[in-house]
């Protein structure tokens, strides 16, 4: 059976490969703590959970509109009014089964061959598979750890060709926990409106934000810079809720159009019962965020403080999501027992066969000097599985 070429430029997703092999050592008994995971470790808040509840028992489990609910469309809207002051109408709204197929949606909508699509680095996993998947060129540009893995608006200008056709910007970022202000984000919108390149602004963790960090979205800085921005969010990180698979984007009718029409022949409506949750969770309080973002500000403290303290590496300080990406770049050249550490993936093997802990290596994020470890698990196995991997790291020699 000859396979479509696309399916040769892309791998399977690193973070699920690592959640694969953590899962499958727990199924042989061994005790492994998984970092490797991007998931809230919280359940879903009991009133969302009871709206699902009584959608099922009112019958509603039919079909719904292929791009969402009016209902959802208008808590989507006023989210984004509250929180950016953003306002949007409904035919410039498409709901989708969470914020990784919101993304492919607009891929599928935008890029085509020859494009090139500029994503800074590091980034999270799927953005390049994705434009590959769609015919066009990812083009990354690196940032620096020194520049709070923040863009650099001249690097953004010269990276720009007439191939150019938009920026991916994710703040908070995966993997980096780096978030832009209003004075970073305006030189790059006026470079994006300069040479007309849109912008893919993923603000999945646009609320778990630490330290009076607050979240801006690049689609407000001006209407000029609305026009050119799609925002992509969802309810899978805020509110606990990633098997429930709810993601939206907000950008231009015609586009919006398109996303709409490419759904409508793909998977049609995101479950119905999924998005009478999410009506519940956009229009309930925000009690449960603020409990999950205190949990987690602790975590960070922890386990940054931890992994900085370990001799050869060092930690950038995350402003929101819930990732470390320490640098281990001084241990790579290391080794124990006939095991050579030899980039991030050796190291991430290492760890989990020496250590039974689970770690993303920093290559899948476009960062071989750096691994990534969730936070989102309690302060307990946190503890537990830095205390072995500062043992596992002490053996290398």
């Amino acid at each position: 059976m000859k396979l479509a070429q696309r399916v040769g430029r892309i791998q399977p997703s690193p973070t699920m490969a690592m959640a694969a092999r953590a899962k499958a050592l727990a199924a042989q008994g061994i005790d492994v703590i998984d970092f490797g995971v991007g998931e809230p470790d919280f359940d879903t808040p009991d009133p969302i959970k009871d709206a699902a509840i009584a959608a099922i028992k009112a019958g509603f489990t039919k079909y719904t509109p292929p791009s969402g609910t009016d209902e959802l469309k208008q808590a989507i809207i006023r989210r984004l009014e509250t929180d950016q002051g953003l306002r949007y109408q409904p035919n410039e709204v498409v709901v989708s089964c969470g914020a990784k197929h919101t993304l492919y949606n607009l891929a599928q909508a935008l890029f085509e061959h020859g494009d090139e699509v500029l994503i800074p680095a590091p980034y999270w996993v799927s953005y390049p598979d994705q434009v590959l998947l769609n015919d066009a060129g990812p083009v990354i540009i690196t940032t620096r750890v020194e520049d709070g893995f923040i863009l650099d608006p001249r690097q953004f200008e010269s990276a720009i060709t007439p191939r150019t056709k938009a920026l991916i910007l994710n703040s908070p970022s995966n993997p980096t926990g780096a978030g832009y202000t209003r004075g970073q984000l305006e030189p790059i919108a006026e470079v994006a409106l300069r040479h007309r390149v849109i912008v893919i602004s993923d603000e999945i963790y646009g609320q778990i934000v630490y330290d009076g960090f607050r979240h801006i979205s690049i689609a407000s800085l001006s209407p000029e810079m609305k026009a050119l921005t799609v925002v992509v969010d969802g309810v899978s990180k805020s509110y606990a809720m990633t098997g429930w698979r709810i993601g939206y984007a907000a950008g231009p009718a015609p586009l919006m159009t398109a996303v709409a029409n490419i759904q409508s022949q793909s998977t049609s409506n995101p479950a119905s019962i999924s998005q009478k949750a999410a009506v519940a969770a956009l229009n309930g309080p925000r009690a449960s965020i603020e409990r999950m973002v205190a949990e987690f500000a602790s975590r960070r403290n922890e386990m940054v403080r931890r992994l900085s303290a370990m001799p050869g590496v060092s930690c950038f300080q995350p402003q929101g999501a819930f990732y470390a990406f320490p640098n281990v770049g001084s241990l790579y050249g290391r080794r124990h027992n006939g095991t050579v550490i030899a980039g991030s993936q050796s190291l991430a093997n290492y760890l989990l066969e020496e250590a039974r802990i689970a770690v993303v290596a920093g290559a899948a994020f476009g960062d071989d000097r750096h691994i990534r470890l969730s936070y989102a698990t309690s302060l307990d196995k946190i503890r537990k599985g830095l205390d072995r991997m500062e043992a596992a790291l002490a053996k290398l020699k």
